[in-house]
This record gives C-alpha cells, structure tokens and sequence, in this order.
C-alpha cells in the first residue's frame, strides 16, 4: 500500500518535510464509463500537507469494459476547447441600421423596396458587382434574410440606395419586411458575394452570344446585370429567357424596353398564361429548347438564376450543345 500511494497517489513539494504524524483520510474518485454509467473507487489515504493527489490506475475489471480510448476522471476534464467552440459561434457580421425609403408593389406577392444607405458610405461602396447580395435583419428578429441586390452598384455611389424585389412569404422574415413603411428601420450586412464574373464572357467580340435565364424574384440580380451594363450592345445575340406564372407575377415589366434598348431580347415565358396570352408558354427551359439558334457554342456564355431545377437544366441543355460550364454564370 504504502508503495502504492508513494508511486501514484503523493507528489511532495520539495521545500517542505512531511509531518511526523499521518492522520488517515478517504478519497474517492470517479470515473466515467459511458453516457449512463458511472463508477466509483475509495482509497484510504494519509492526510498530508501540500500534497497533490492524482487518479489511480483503473482495475482491470473496469477497462475490459471500457472502449479503446482515452481515459479520463470526471473530476477533471479540459475546458478549453468549449471556449474555443463559444468563440467560433459568435456572429461576427457588421450590423448597419438603415432607414427604408420606400415599399412598393412590383408584382403579385412581389413588393420593390428601397433602402437608404446614403448616411453609410462604407456600406454603399461595398456593393461593387452585379449579382451581390447581403443580409438583412429586423428588429426584434433573431434570423436574417439574405437577399441579392436589385439596382446596380451604381445606384449606391450616385444616389445612395439599395433596391430589392422580395417574395413576401408566409411566416416569413420577408413577409414581415414587406409589411414596413418608410421610416422603419432595418439592419444591413456589408454585400458580398463574387456576383456574376462577367470577365470570363468579355471582350464581347469573342463571346457575341449571351444567354440570360431568370425566374421568380430571380430577376433580381439580372436586373443589376442588365443595368449595370456588360456590352450587350456590343454583341450580337443577347436574349433574356424570363419565367413568370403569369403576367401578375412578372416583376420589372416597366423597364422591358429600356432593357431591349440597351441590347438585351426579352422572352417573358408564362407556365399558367390566360388565353389571351400568345408568347411562349411552359417552363423557360423548354422555351429554350424549342428555340436554341446557339451558332456558336465557344463563343456562347450563359447567366442564371432562380429555381434550382431550371439552372441544373437549362445548364445540362447547354453544355449537350458544346457551351462550356465556365462560361456559365451564377450569383450563388
């Protein structure tokens, strides 16, 4: 015994004797075994001055039950990675509170809102590319709602606004930001996002054909990239396939003609048209197909953006044609 507690229970500090008498005291540790099961072992010590106690060695019994890993006593356990996980969860977002300018209806449930960033600069410089998007978070409401840009960058540095087309949603964050009025205040996250890389389809004399696909409050971010300009005039074949359940549903139907003024053919796609309606009906995948005139599949690029099953189609359709997947482009 006393060799026992010499080797794994007693470490003296070296400046200090031991006093002449030991009086017995009881230890006991405990050890963890599993989720649900704990065990327990008592040592018979002698009560020393300044001595520094550690664990025994498990029994036999005990570790042929256990799993092969690491042991160790309940009693002590390092906390320093729980510090570290609490670190990393913190949310390290910039939050700007920004005042609205205006909320208007676009289109059936889709409602155009304006955010006044003027008295942020920092904030308007940081939306640099079509396609960005950001966060936005209400007071009040712990869970934000990331939504891509509508104006282009230049809006923000000539007029010091932000402007997006959101979906208002049942119970949604949307939905209760669609339900505000000028005046009201909402917080921002610095844009961000690598937008649409249009360097990859410039100079326009090598990629004459560009091939946009929206649908839904997908427009949003095409309209950054219509508006902010790509040399649309400067090719040859720049067509816009927009997909809408009807014309109710179609946002940012006022701009059509400046959009094809600037170069760009829009082909609004209606899956559920009334009967007056004579453009082309279905998906705007199949719209596509039944239309493709792609003349030149190394000279061709592609932006998209909106429903999942239309960009993994149309991007499947394109590439069977000899489009290359690097010159197709999205925001997300």
């Amino acid at each position: 015994m006393a060799h026992f507690m010499k080797r794994h229970l007693i470490s003296f500090c070296p400046t200090l004797a031991p006093p002449p008498s030991l009086l017995p005291a009881t230890v006991t540790f405990f050890y963890s075994l599993s989720q649900v099961t704990t065990e327990t072992m008592t040592v018979i010590i002698p009560s020393l001055p300044h001595a520094h106690l550690s664990a025994p060695p498990l029994p036999m019994s005990i570790l042929r039950r256990l799993p092969f890993h690491s042991l160790t006593p309940c009693h002590y356990r390092p906390r320093r990675r729980f510090s570290t996980l609490a670190a990393v969860r913190q949310d390290t977002t910039v939050w700007t509170p920004t005042p609205i300018s205006s909320i208007e209806t676009a289109a059936e449930s889709l409602f155009h809102i304006s955010i006044d960033v003027s008295s942020s600069p920092d904030l308007a410089a940081s939306h640099t590319l079509p396609g960005q998007y950001l966060q936005l978070r209400l007071l009040d409401v712990e869970k934000p709602s990331f939504l891509a840009i509508a104006s282009p960058p230049s809006l923000a540095a000539s007029s010091g606004a932000f402007e997006f087309l959101v979906k208002s949603v049942a119970g949604s964050t949307a939905e209760l930001l669609c339900g505000l009025k000028k005046g009201d205040v909402v917080e921002l996250s610095q844009a961000m996002g690598n937008g649409f890389n249009i360097d990859k389809i410039d100079p326009p004399e090598d990629y004459p054909t560009v091939l946009i696909f929206a649908t839904g409050s997908g427009i949003s971010p095409i309209r950054s990239l219509i508006e902010s300009g790509f040399g649309a005039d400067k090719r040859s074949d720049v067509r816009l396939y927009y997909g809408a359940r009807n014309l109710r549903r179609m946002a940012y139907q006022d701009r059509f003609k400046e959009w094809e003024s600037s170069g760009v053919k829009v082909v609004p796609v209606l899956s559920q048209p009334d009967d007056s309606w004579t453009g082309e009906s279905g998906y705007v995948q199949a719209a596509f197909s039944r239309a493709k005139q792609i003349h030149s599949p190394k000279g061709t690029g592609a932006v998209l953006c909106g429903q999942r099953q239309m960009t993994e189609e149309v991007t499947s359709i394109l590439v069977a044609d000899g489009v290359s997947s690097e010159k197709i482009l999205k925001n997300f």
